[in-house]
């Protein structure tokens, strides 16, 4: 609640049509150091899809400090022909159609919360989407409002020579006093939340792309000067992501410029303002030196995903903010497609699995589980959640699988073509997908209405030489939704022998088969010739949690033979659950659970020269919050034991196999392709075992330093340093404290580097590490206003570090407590997005749960409206 009051809830159930369109949107902006004017020139008409037909027209604003109102040419008075209630602006009695100027004066150098127009570092730039634009002027705020969009930027060419807006270039000159303008023109009808406004003083990467029609499409991407040697990934992957985009998608670009801005503070990720696409840097710049192997992963497939919203976002988009998931959950399917053709597909696929299953399965166990398609809301900021993208995208991942690729693309183009310039919603998507295929989805549409992880249980027989296997599913109830319906299940299994082979399945010889559910409970039945290892759920066909009782040999023989990548990682992730389970809840020590899996890791590692990247997956540990999400209450420190005892016995019991690995796969020369990358992500986990037995003294700690010391004196990129100065400072080896003020030192200049070296710091374990975070909030170089060292500390804290933010003493939530409450005066959506980490607080064994409520409550009188809902939602579950 804020101060006492529940926040307004916007419901889906009464939606209606915007009570006016605006066809065409001229914004003339003046930007000047503390004081910036804009004036709106709207044509309107009255909506004939609205049928009561209100007699004022309203728009919304905030921020805004109105100087006039001129309607057809006549300036109005206030109180008399127009008003302001709240951020509101009130015109009764306007006419069927007719055309407003408004002007008003914000002062985007007081901006942060970094939504609407802002400056950073210098420079003006925007955020508009969810609600940003009504911080810039008078609008109808709302995604099913399309509007033509013409732009005219003024400023100081000395400090601002380049002015940038969505669309293509149509004018530009110089004005008196230093002054200049560009104007932008956007031949495509786009809600407000798309619009984009630049101006800097930037470094530009040039390069241009020729679509499969032939047209030459000029690629631009900015920087502050100092980063422009950091552009060159994002400009290769954005023309591998056009490319892809017309092969796999048809769809060809459509403005003659396409433009990336790299900006220190966003809020997001990135955003795909039409044909001005705005990127954190962390997103778009990368270079050996300074970005890890996972950084310049994340350029690509974020450049991509920006890309493809060109289509599925923009050209069609939302009707309303419930339908958010028609948009990020479609491209984010539409990205993880091209960086599985892009890199190896197993290994994409289980990364993406694995965020899926330990991120957004607690969303929806938890106080935010909400729908793919939420009911309602209090601030639409708080629904850009993991639901709506990762859970949004693996429901387009089924569709695609029910249809088959071919009429899978034949629906998502008669999707484009039929809504081109339109603002719709999930279902309309869905009926696509029915016209083509002929399939009756009105049961598949159930994944978009419920919340919730559904649980499969899966149990087996073998009789008379049939193999029958009986599915239940249920889905728990969730905050609003006590009682689930069942919903229509894709199930793709495969039956092998007692040598790993996969069995025929049907009369064709088929090995895999898909089993599409719909009841509550079904029995499907295999004539084999033995009973079978079944592998269910292969690709991860479904975003369910899979209950099968799979014993040692069946999870042996499914890492050792299965043909499917997240089959065998799945029987890894099993095997380690079930070690870390017995020393966690049943008394046995690390060391017990070594004869268990040493047997499995060395297989692993023996077939490692396969593909190095998925060895390192499969050799990877479940992480501390993973594993704790399997236990109830929850003791974080109980589990911390548990896991980091686990990996240091098994750092000590296979320190040889660990060293040949880290030796072998050492680097003399960079490399940047994928095989690459998954040979230094594997030499990098089998450092972390030999570090973790070395911290925990059960290794000789003096070669490995010397090995890490060597590494960090000359690195071949910053995945090996940052991963050399991880290991020592993590496990408090010898020189750890000397190693991280020199790597302080050499990378003080470059932002996002400083990012990671707070990062590091925050993610040390142990309950001592709030005090070094407290130290951490207190550097020069910390900047509560920086969202991305806001993250670096405070999410890494929270999300990463559970030892540390469940100190016993309290101590992390009284941090968390006090870093909230002086973040929501900044900047409430980043607050409110960290306020997040609070979701496990009924989890938690009593005597924490008690202190890290009273941490919570104390944060309510006052709260913003988005900090409000999180900590409504998650204190009154």
């Amino acid at each position: 609640m804020r101060d006492g009051q529940p926040n307004p809830v916007t419901r889906l159930a009464d939606y209606q049509p915007p009570a006016f369109l605006v066809p065409d949107t001229r914004l003339d902006v003046d930007l000047r150091d503390g004081e910036t004017r804009v004036t709106a020139h709207l044509k309107l008409e009255r909506n004939p899809a609205r049928a009561d037909r209100p007699d004022e027209l309203v728009l919304d604003g905030d921020h805004l400090d109105l100087r006039s109102v001129v309607l057809d040419g006549r300036e109005l008075a206030p109180g008399d022909d127009y008003r302001l209630e709240g951020p509101r602006l009130i015109i009764p009695g306007v006419p069927e159609a007719f055309s407003l100027t408004t002007e008003v004066r914000i002062e985007p150098e007081k901006n942060t919360a970094l939504e609407g127009l802002y400056r950073s570092n210098g420079m003006y730039c925007t955020q508009c989407e969810a609600e940003g634009f009504r911080r810039i002027t008078f609008f109808p705020d709302r995604p099913d409002v399309l509007s033509r969009f013409t732009t005219t930027i003024h400023a100081d060419k000395g400090a601002y020579p380049l002015l940038l807006s969505n669309g293509n270039p149509v004018d530009a000159g110089d004005e008196a006093d230093g002054r200049h303008f560009a104007t932008w023109e956007d031949p495509f009808p786009k809600p407000c939340y798309l619009f984009a406004l630049v101006a800097g003083d930037l470094a530009c990467l040039a390069d241009t792309f020729t679509t499969a029609s032939g047209r030459d499409v000029a690629l631009r991407l900015y920087a502050e000067h100092r980063d422009l040697d950091k552009l060159d990934h994002a400009m290769d992957s954005l023309k591998r992501s056009m490319a892809w985009d017309e092969k796999v998608f048809g769809r060809e670009y459509d403005l003659d410029i396409f433009q990336i801005v790299a900006v220190s503070h966003f809020n997001m990720g990135a955003m795909e303002n039409k044909g001005l696409n705005i990127f954190n840097t962390s997103c778009v710049l990368a270079h050996p030196a300074t970005t890890t192997d996972a950084g310049f992963e994340r350029v690509e497939s974020v450049v991509a995903h920006e890309y493809f919203h060109n289509w599925s976002g923009n050209r069609v988009t939302c009707r309303d903010w419930f339908q958010l998931s028609l948009k990020e959950g479609f491209t984010v399917f539409r990205d993880q497609e091209f960086s599985s053709d892009m890199n190896s597909r197993a290994v994409v696929r289980v990364e993406n699995v694995d965020f899926l299953v330990n991120h957004q399965f607690p969303e929806d166990q938890g106080p935010m589980a909400h729908p793919v398609r939420p009911a309602e809301y209090q601030k639409i900021d708080n629904f850009y959640t993991l639901t709506v993208y990762e859970k949004g995208a693996e429901i387009v991942r089924m569709q695609s699988q029910l249809l088959g690729a071919e009429d899978f693309r034949r629906a998502t183009d008669l999707y484009f073509e039929r809504f081109d310039g339109q603002a719709v919603t999930c279902d309309d998507f869905v009926a696509c997908m029915e016209q083509v295929s002929g399939l009756d989805l009105a049961q598949f549409k159930r994944w978009y209405a419920q919340a919730g992880t559904p649980v499969l249980t899966v149990e087996d027989e073998y009789v008379d030489g049939e193999y029958r296997l009986t599915f239940e599913q249920h889905t728990p109830p969730t905050p609003g939704q006590p009682d689930k319906a069942p919903l229509m299940v894709p199930v793709k299994l495969a039956l092998l022998d007692g040598e790993g082979r996969a069995l025929p399945l049907d009369d064709q010889g088929r090995k895999e088969t898909v089993v599409i559910l719909r009841e509550a409970r079904e029995t499907r039945a295999f004539p084999v010739p033995a009973r079978p290892t079944p592998s269910l759920l292969r690709g991860f066909s479904a975003p369910v949690s899979l209950r099968y009782d799979f014993d040692e040999r069946q999870l042996n023989t499914l890492l050792a033979h299965d043909s499917d990548g997240f089959c065998r990682w799945d029987a890894a992730q099993r095997l380690y659950f079930a070690a870390l389970a017995r020393v966690v809840d049943g008394g046995e020590t690390p060391a017990d659970q070594v004869a268990r899996l040493t047997p499995v890791i060395e297989q692993v590692i023996a077939r490692a020269d396969e593909d190095p990247a998925q060895a390192a997956l499969l050799l990877t540990l479940p992480t501390e919050n993973a594993v704790g999400d399997r236990h109830t209450p929850l003791h974080p420190q109980r589990v911390h034991a548990a896991v980091s005892g686990l990996r240091a016995t098994l750092g000590e019991a296979l320190a040889d196999a660990w060293w040949r690995l880290a030796e072998g796969l050492r680097e003399s020369d960079y490399q940047g392709d994928g095989a690459a990358m998954g040979r230094r992500r594997l030499r990098q986990v089998a450092l972390g075992y030999l570090a973790a037995a070395a911290g925990a003294g059960q290794v000789d700690p003096e070669p490995l330093v010397a090995h890490l010391s060597d590494t960090l004196a000359a690195p071949t990129c910053m995945t090996e340093e940052l991963g050399a100065l991880r290991a020592l400072v993590h496990n408090r080896l010898p020189g750890h404290d000397a190693a991280l003020k020199a790597f302080g030192e050499r990378w003080k200049d470059e932002p996002l580097v400083m990012d990671q070296w707070f990062g590091v710091q925050a993610t040390v374990p142990g309950a001592d590490t709030v005090d070094r975070a407290e130290a951490l909030l207190a550097h020069p170089a910390f900047e509560w206003t920086l969202p991305n060292r806001v993250r670096a500390v405070i999410a890494t804290l929270v999300n990463a570090n559970p030892s540390a933010f469940h100190a016993p003493d309290g101590s992390g939530y009284r941090l968390f407590a006090r870093a909230l409450k002086k973040l929501d005066g900044i900047n409430p959506q980043i607050a409110a997005r960290l306020a997040n980490g609070g979701a496990r607080l009924k989890r938690l064994e009593p005597g924490l749960a008690q202190q890290l409520g009273d941490a919570l409550r104390d944060l309510r009188p006052g709260a913003s409206a988005n900090l409000a809902e999180v900590l409504d939602r998650i204190l009154d579950a």
